[in-house]
C-alpha cells in the first residue's frame, strides 16, 4: 500500500490481493480497527486502507485527528486515501485543514502530496475548489515543493501528478465489491 506495488499485480496475484483486502475490510471489527490505529505506521496504514475500502465513515474523526497530528511517517498516506474514498465535504475540509497547517512549514516533508491529491480528487467529485488556493503559481504548493531543490528536479510533484496517483489508487479500489 505504501509503494503502490499492488496496482501492478496482475492475474491470480491481483485476484488474491483484492479478495483478501475485500474480505478483511468487510470482516474486521470496529474494535480491531481501533486497535490497529493505536500501533505503528504500518498498522495505521493498513487500518486506513481497510476503512477506505469499506467506506467506514465512523472512523473519519479518528483519521482526521491522526492526520492533523502527523505523528508517524507514512501513515498519513493511508489517512488521505481513506478520506478520498469516504468522499464528502467533511473529508475535503479535513484535508484543507491539514494543508493549511503543513504546507506553510516548508521544512516539513510529511503527507502534503497525498493530501493535495486527495483534495483535488474530492474537488472534482464534489464540484468544489478547496485546492485552488494551494495551487496557483508561486502559491503554497509551489513554495513547498521549491523549498527543497531536489524536489524541484523530481518528476511527480505537480498537483496533476498528485491527483492522478490518488485517482489511480481510488479507482483501483472502486472495482472491489464488498458483497
Amino acid at each position: 500500500m505504501l509503494s503502490g506495488h499492488y496496482i501492478r499485480k496482475e492475474g491470480a496475484a491481483r485476484k488474491r490481493f483484492v479478495r483478501a483486502m475485500v474480505h478483511d475490510a468487510a470482516t474486521i471489527t470496529n474494535d480491531e480497527l481501533a486497535a490497529l490505529f493505536g500501533f505503528e505506521w504500518r498498522a495505521r496504514l493498513t487500518a486506513s486502507w481497510l476503512v477506505g475500502v469499506a467506506r467506514r465513515h465512523e472512523f473519519r474523526q479518528q483519521i482526521a485527528d491522526l492526520l492533523l497530528a502527523s505523528e508517524l511517517t507514512y501513515a498519513g498516506r493511508g489517512y488521505c486515501f481513506a478520506l478520498a474514498r469516504l468522499g464528502t465535504h467533511e473529508d475535503a475540509e479535513i484535508l484543507t485543514a491539514y494543508l493549511d497547517r503543513y504546507l506553510p512549514q516548508l521544512d516539513l516533508r510529511y503527507d502534503q502530496p497525498d493530501a493535495l491529491g486527495a483534495l483535488l480528487r474530492l474537488d472534482a467529485q464534489l464540484g468544489t475548489e478547496h485546492a485552488a488556493r494551494f495551487t496557483p503559481p508561486d502559491g503554497p504548493w509551489e513554495r513547498w515543493v521549491n523549498a527543497l531543490p531536489h524536489l524541484r528536479e523530481q518528476p511527480g510533484y505537480t498537483p496533476a501528478d498528485q491527483c492522478r496517483w490518488t485517482d489511480t489508487q481510488c479507482d483501483f479500489a472502486s472495482g472491489w465489491s464488498l458483497a
